[in-house]
């Protein structure tokens, strides 16, 4: 199994990453985290990079959270992106924190799957092994994500009863374990009969072939979310440093300006109504 790579072996990777040459023909702005974010800020970047030639967006491959708030703090990335506030530790060294849109998080399954939708009360069942095939026969292969990643622990926290069910899949059913959101939307699409997790913006924005399923019901679409329908969403913030350089300043501009929240909306999040610190 692959295991998350450390802290400090994160911000080692991305300054072997960012070539000295690329200072010089341009002033780079280093972006990366959560893989939830990175299709929206892939899009993101090309719009603003359009608006100021001089200035290039570097988005990174998925971090994680933690990863890219510890390599924010360290000065090896300008902006962090995460699906949840930094703890109070990660401020300490001043960081600033804006939540910037809400996507669904939704269950996905393989596109061969025959079910368009899910309950809690199923998945209990799946993770106990009490329901092992999907309705037309095909067995359910279980895509999760590491115990302690934040996708793991918005599972757990629907009920008692589902986390307990999903502490004795990891023990019990022989899942797939998907260190990031990246792997695990590849793993759900090119294993038959996968069941796992992404969200809605991560799906849209890498046009990954997988079925995304109905929760209690409801879709887990913008409209849905908006209305209240549809309970499961990702909370997604920027961070920066207390005092961002002046091109690192602009790109935040963008992206809440009226065109950054166009490109926002128009990939599977939903706006706050106001920006405000977290």
């Amino acid at each position: 199994m692959r295991t998350r790579m450390s802290k400090y072996g994160t911000v080692l990777w991305l300054f072997s990453l960012f070539p000295a040459s690329l200072a010089s023909a341009q002033e780079v702005v280093k972006v990366g985290g959560t893989g939830a974010s990175l299709g929206a800020m892939k899009v993101m970047a090309a719009s603003f990079e359009k608006r100021h030639p001089e200035i290039r967006i570097q988005v990174f491959p998925s971090l994680g959270s933690s990863g890219a708030l510890s390599a924010l703090s360290q000065g090896a990335l300008d902006i962090a992106l995460a699906a949840r506030p930094p703890s109070p530790e990660e401020r300490q060294g001043g960081i600033v924190a804006q939540e910037y849109a809400r996507t669904p998080f939704a269950f996905i399954a393989h596109r061969g799957v025959s079910r368009d939708g899910i309950t809690a009360a199923e998945l209990e069942d799946i993770y106990l092994g009490k329901q092992e095939r999907w309705p037309d026969g095909k067995p359910i292969r279980l895509v999760l994500r590491p115990e302690t990643d934040i996708v793991s622990r918005q599972i757990a926290s629907l009920s008692p009863a589902l986390e307990r069910a999903l502490r004795s899949a990891r023990l019990n059913r022989a899942p797939v374990i998907a260190v990031t959101d990246q792997d695990s939307a590849d793993a759900v699409a090119t294993i038959p009969g996968a069941l796992g997790t992404a969200t809605l913006t991560q799906v849209l924005t890498e046009k990954q072939p997988v079925k995304l399923l109905k929760f209690a019901g409801s879709s887990p679409t913008l409209d849905s979310l908006s209305a209240g329908r549809y309970p499961l969403f990702t909370a997604l913030y920027l961070a920066t440093p207390p005092t961002p350089r002046a091109s690192v300043r602009l790109f935040q501009e963008f992206i809440f300006s009226a065109a950054g929240r166009r490109i926002l909306s128009g990939n599977g999040n939903l706006l706050p109504r106001a920006p405000h610190d977290k």
